[in-house]
C-alpha cells in the first residue's frame, strides 16, 4: 500500500510541474515518515552516501568545460572545420551540423550543452542559407544526442556510479554506436537533401579545409586529450575532465584571449547552478531507490518481466520500451539512478554485459530527450531558435527513425557495442 502511494505521490508532484529532485526526495519523505520504522536521519545519510562518489566529481568539471568552450568561441572554430569537411555534400550544412556534433562530444559529453551551444550557431548557419525552419531543428537535435554517446559522457558517468561498471570501459563502449548514429543521420540529411533539393553549401576546397584545419587544430586538441587519456590509461574520467577545463581555459585566456573575467564568472556561475541540480536530483533518486531496493521492488518487477517472457529478446525489447517511456516524463540523471538497479539485475539474468547494457540505458534516454512532454533538448532549441515547441517536436519525429535504428543495432548486436573495451580493457 505504502509502495503504491509511494508512486502515485511521485508522479502526482512531477504532473503539478514539481521540479524531479523535489518530487523524488518530497515522496521518499513521505514514504518513511508514513513508515515510521525508518529513523529519519537515514533520508540525510542516504543521499549524502548517493552523491559521496570520486567519479561524481568529473561532472562539474566535464559542465564547466562544455561551458568555457562554447564561451571562448571554440565551438564556432569546430563548425567552421566541419563546415569545409563536409560542407560540399548536397545538403552541407545538415552535415555539418552532424559533423560539428560528433567532435563537439568529445569534449563536454551533455546533449543539453551541444543544443544550447553549437544549435545556436547551427540553426543561425542554416537558416541564412535558406534551409526550412522545422529541418534545421530537427537535425540539430538529433545530433544533440550523439554527445552523451561517444565519450566523455555524463549520464554514463552516472550510470557507471550506480552499476559499479567501469567507466573507461563506458567510454569506450559509446565511441562506435556514436558513430554509427552520426552515419544514420548523414543518410537521413542525404534523403533529405535529394527530395528537397537542398544545394551543396560550398565547394570542396583543401586551402579551405586546411586553413580552418590550423585555426581549429588546438580545439581539436581537446577531445583527443580527453578520449585519448581515458583510453590510454594516463588519465582517470575525473582527472580527463579537469585536463579538459585547464585546457578550455588556457585556449580562452592565453591563446584566443575571448574568455575575459566577466565571462569566466557567468560560466562559473552556470556550472554551480547546472552542477547543483545533477546532484540534487542524484541525492534524491538515491534515497527513493534505497527504498525501492529495501521493500525488494527489483526482485518483483524482475519477477514480473519474466513472468511475461524468459526469451531474451522480448526481455530486451520491453526493457527498451520502459526506457523509452520513462525518458519520455523524467530528467536523464533521475531516470538512471532509479531504474539501472531495477533493470540492471533483469539485464544480467539475460546475459547481458553491465557494460553494454549502460550504452542501450543512455541511448534510450537521449533519445527521451527529443519526446515530449519533458524533452529538454527541444525546449532548448525551441528558445534558440524561436521555433515553437510543438513545430520542433514535429520537426524531429522523422530523425527519430535512424536513432531507433541504431538502437535495435546496439541493443542486439554486442559487438558493437563490446568491441572496444574488450579489445583495450580485457
Amino acid at each position: 500500500m505504502l509502495l503504491t502511494l509511494l508512486f502515485v505521490l511521485l508522479f502526482v508532484l512531477l504532473a503539478l510541474g514539481v521540479p524531479v529532485a523535489i518530487a523524488l526526495a518530497g515522496a521518499s519523505a513521505v514514504f518513511i515518515f508514513l513508515d515510521g520504522r525508518i529513523p529519519d536521519v537515514v533520508v540525510i545519510h542516504r543521499m549524502v552516501n548517493g552523491v559521496d562518489s570520486f567519479p561524481l566529481l568529473a561532472v562539474p568539471f566535464f559542465i564547466l568545460a562544455g561551458n568555457l568552450m562554447n564561451t571562448a568561441g571554440i565551438t564556432e572554430r569546430i563548425f567552421d572545420f566541419a563546415k569545409a569537411l563536409v560542407g560540399w555534400m548536397r545538403g552541407g550544412l545538415g552535415h555539418v551540423n552532424i559533423g560539428a556534433s560528433v567532435i563537439f562530444a568529445g569534449m563536454s559529453g551533455a546533449a543539453v550543452a551541444d543544443a544550447g551551444g553549437l544549435g545556436a550557431i547551427e540553426i543561425k548557419a542554416m537558416r541564412d542559407a535558406k534551409y526550412d525552419a522545422g529541418f534545421s531543428v530537427g537535425i540539430t537535435a538529433a545530433s544533440s544526442t550523439i554527445g552523451p554517446i561517444i565519450p566523455p559522457s555524463l549520464p554514463m558517468v552516472i550510470y557507471g556510479v550506480v552499476a559499479g561498471a567501469s567507466i573507461g570501459q563506458l567510454f569506450a563502449a559509446g565511441f562506435i554506436p556514436g558513430i554509427l548514429m552520426a552515419l544514420a543521420l548523414m543518410a537521413m540529411v542525404a534523403i533529405y537533401a535529394r527530395r528537397r533539393g537542398y544545394p551543396r553549401d560550398q565547394a570542396f576546397s583543401m586551402s579551405v579545409l586546411g586553413s580552418s584545419f590550423l585555426r581549429a587544430f588546438l580545439s581539436l586538441m581537446t577531445p583527443v586529450i580527453i578520449v585519448g587519456g581515458i583510453l590510454s590509461g594516463a588519465f582517470t574520467p575525473t582527472e580527463a575532465a579537469i585536463a579538459a577545463c585547464v585546457w578550455a581555459l588556457f585556449l580562452g585566456l592565453v591563446v584566443y584571449r575571448t574568455l575575459t573575467l566577466q565571462r569566466f564568472l557567468r560560466v562559473s556561475f552556470d556550472t554551480i547552478e547546472t552542477t547543483s541540480v545533477v546532484l540534487f536530483i542524484v541525492a534524491a533518486a538515491s534515497i527513493f531507490a534505497w527504498i525501492l531496493a529495501s521493500n525488494r521492488v527489483p526482485e518483483h518487477f524482475a519477477s514480473i518481466i519474466l513472468g511475461i517472457s524468459e526469451n531474451p529478446i522480448i526481455v530486451l525489447l520491453l526493457i527498451n520500451l520502459i526506457l523509452l517511456l520513462v525518458g519520455c516524463f523524467m530528467e536523464t540523471v533521475a531516470a538512471i539512478t532509479i531504474l539501472v538497479p531495477v533493470l540492471l539485475p533483469i539485464a544480467l539474468k539475460m546475459g547481458v554485459d553491465p557494460v553494454h547494457f549502460g550504452v542501450i540505458v543512455v541511448l534510450n534516454l537521449m533519445i527521451g530527450l527529443l519526446t515530449p512532454p519533458v524533452g529538454l533538448v527541444l525546449y532548448v532549441l525551441s528558445r534558440v531558435s524561436k521555433v515553437p515547441f510543438e513545430r520542433c517536436v514535429v520537426a524531429t519525429l522523422p530523425f527519430l527513425v535512424p536513432l531507433f535504428l541504431v538502437l535495435f543495432l546496439v541493443t542486439f548486436i554486442p559487438a558493437i557495442t563490446m568491441w572496444l573495451p574488450t579489445l583495450l580493457y580485457r
